[in-house]
């Protein structure tokens, strides 16, 4: 994959590594193993069934704390596995702390 020319590396576990995914306001959560991840997407095995849940935007909870997150979107599923893909900071809008703070400025 490249982003804007660039080599874009993805980063694989062997065993997998411990995080949650979560609904957008916290009616859900699914244990999950990371498989791979890079900057922009990652693949994961979900355990626990994700039918009928919302998965056109949730959370991606990388600490147990919930305090290292990334918004996502799903992009295919293949029975426990997942491919998603991070959302980036939408353009127009502004946070806070302005253009320096937005992921990828």
């Amino acid at each position: 994959m490249t982003e804007e020319g660039k080599l874009v590396e993805r980063v694989t576990f062997s065993r997998g590594f411990d995080v949650c995914i979560m609904a957008i306001d916290g009616t859900w959560r699914r244990d999950c193993l990371l498989n791979a991840i890079s900057d922009s997407d990652a693949s994961l095995t979900v355990e626990g069934s994700i039918q009928g849940l919302n998965l056109k935007e949730f959370f991606l909870l990388l600490s147990s704390t919930g305090l290292a997150y990334r918004r996502c979107e799903l992009v295919r599923v293949n029975g426990t596995e997942m491919d998603i893909c991070f959302i980036r900071g939408r353009p127009g809008k502004k946070r806070a702390g302005g253009d320096a703070d937005r992921v990828g400025a």
